[in-house]
């Protein structure tokens, strides 16, 4: 199976629409204010008007009251959820979606997170500090044991020149990219994006698929 492409923290039509016609299988979108990746509900819709079929729209929320997270599913026909804090199972798994859940890996215990949250579609795996944003380009140490149990997602400080390296030592499901493709915070460079995908499509399994 190929590894499946993520790219996170979209702000701009246009970005989404690069990044699918580069590869990318998904999209992320972030609703949390702190975020300099930040999206409303509005402008999170006309990214996702723009996505053609088949790219997955992810909406990434971190500890938020489940009134804003109702609030921005009855607004944007997101995909998927991916929450990125401190949540429960039970608070994830009371919207009725699939979710991801991530892990922050300085520091995070994995097994720990995967054990919390056996219904969790995947684990995203990401390089801050637990109860830290994403972000923030740090990467983590490949080779730590990680739980078999979930689908890994592996996110923090991956970009084109190290990605292979990442997918050859972990063999995740899927990546996760967002400031290694940037040239400003929530602004995604078409160069950047597009050698990003393709060097995940270089990687021996992927090539074809």
């Amino acid at each position: 199976m190929r590894t499946r492409i993520k790219i996170c923290g979209v702000t701009r039509p246009e970005d989404a629409l690069a990044a699918a016609e580069a590869g990318a299988d998904a999209i992320g979108l972030v609703f949390h204010a702190a975020s300099p990746r930040a999206v409303d509900a509005a402008m999170a819709g006309r990214i996702i008007d723009r996505l053609p079929p088949l790219v997955a729209a992810v909406g990434l929320f971190m500890d938020a009251p489940r009134s804003r997270v109702a609030a921005v599913l009855d607004q944007v026909p997101l995909d998927l959820l991916q929450f990125h804090g401190n949540e429960s199972a039970d608070y994830c798994e009371s919207f009725h979606r699939r979710y991801i859940k991530s892990v922050g890996m300085a520091g995070g215990d994995a097994f720990a997170v995967a054990a919390a949250h056996p219904e969790a579609s995947a684990l995203l795996l990401d390089g801050h500090a637990p109860g830290d944003a994403g972000g923030s380009g740090q990467t983590f140490d490949w080779g730590s044991m990680l739980p078999d149990t979930h689908r890994i997602i592996v996110a923090g400080g991956l970009r084109a020149d190290n990605v292979a390296a990442a997918i050859k030592t972990i063999e995740p499901w899927g990546v996760d990219c967002s400031s290694g493709v940037e040239s400003a915070p929530g602004i995604k460079d078409r160069r950047q994006v597009a050698a990003f995908c393709q060097e995940v499509y270089r990687v021996k399994g992927n090539a074809g698929q």
